[in-house]
This record gives structure tokens, sequence and C-alpha cells, in this order.
């Protein structure tokens, strides 16, 4: 049984990963106060470089919640986007782990979705592009600037058949009109 500790609101602790000594720190403290839970697919080798291996530890994540009682839709995974101008596989990996982890897990998706342009120029352009690639592939949760993302976010949900008729985004760019 969990005690109830934010009355009508659930509180979200960031983070667990799949390291083992993370894993039996935060996930009992998940189950006991009722909370939810950000899991980053990292382990005690690091930031897997592939989207099977991202996989992999969140499921390790994921199984270890169950096994206390922690339903999945406590659980956000974060596949963790790194910058393209350290590594040009960065994003697709990031992408594909979005891919089959929801499809594998059904679980809610949390991203910092601006890391990907961390030391290029021009990042609003290069966060825009990926943060709608991501959407497509089951991003719900992201971690983005609000203000300066919404219209990328309406304009993705427009493409991707998640806003029928347009009217989120009609709404949106109206409102833009009048302002």
């Amino acid at each position: 049984m969990h005690r109830e500790v934010v009355p009508g609101g659930k509180p979200l602790i960031n983070s667990v990963n799949g390291e083992e000594a993370s894993l039996a720190m935060v996930l009992p403290l998940v189950a006991e106060y009722g909370t939810a839970v950000i899991g980053l697919c990292m382990d005690d080798r690091g930031i897997p470089d592939s989207p099977e291996k991202r996989l992999a530890v969140a499921e390790r994540i994921v199984e270890r919640a169950a096994r206390l009682g922690i339903g999945k839709e406590n659980i956000l995974i974060d596949c963790l986007a790194l910058t393209v101008g350290a590594d040009s596989r960065a994003a697709w990996v990031t992408l594909e782990a979005i891919r089959v982890v929801r499809e594998k897990l059904g679980v809610n998706l949390a991203l910092g979705a601006s890391n990907v342009s961390f030391g290029l120029p021009d990042r609003e352009l290069i966060n825009g592009a990926f943060l709608a690639m991501a959407i497509d592939r089951g991003l719900n949760c992201p971690i983005v600037d609000a203000a300066k993302v919404r219209p990328y976010i309406l304009s993705a949900d427009l493409a991707v058949g998640r806003d029928p008729y347009a009217m989120r985004y009609l709404k949106a760019y109206r409102q833009r009109q009048k302002a």
C-alpha cells in the first residue's frame, strides 16, 4: 500500500536507470509513494549505442517495476537523445529506440529533445525536425520549451493523423494571428 504524497496529484521521480543500484534504490520508493518515474535507457556500461540495447534496458526497468506492482502507466521511458554534432547516427538510434520501446512495451515516452542539437548552430530548426520525427515514432512526453515548440508539435500531430480535421492546428493558428 502506498502513501499519498500529493493530494490530487502525482509526483514524478527523475529518474531510475538500468544499473542494479539505481533499480534497487529508486523503484521501491516509486512503489511505496505511488509516484511515476522516468526510466533512463542507460546502465553500468553507459548509454547503449543501438536501439536494441536501449530496448533491453527499458525492458529491465519495466520488468523490475512490475515485480513491485508499479504499472506501465507510471513509467516514462527516456531513450536519451544525444547530439548529432558528435555522432551522426545519434538521432537515428534514439528515434528507432523510441519506436521499438513504444511497440514492444507500450509505455509513455519522455525525451529531452533539444539534446540532439547540442553544440550546433540553428538549434531550433534541428530540434523541430527531430521532435516531429520522435512524435511520429511514439514520443508523447517531450521535455521541451513548450512555447517554442508548440507549433512543431501541432504540425507533427496533424501530419501523423492525431488532429482530426486539423482542428487543434487551426485553432492555434487563429490564436497566433490575433496576437
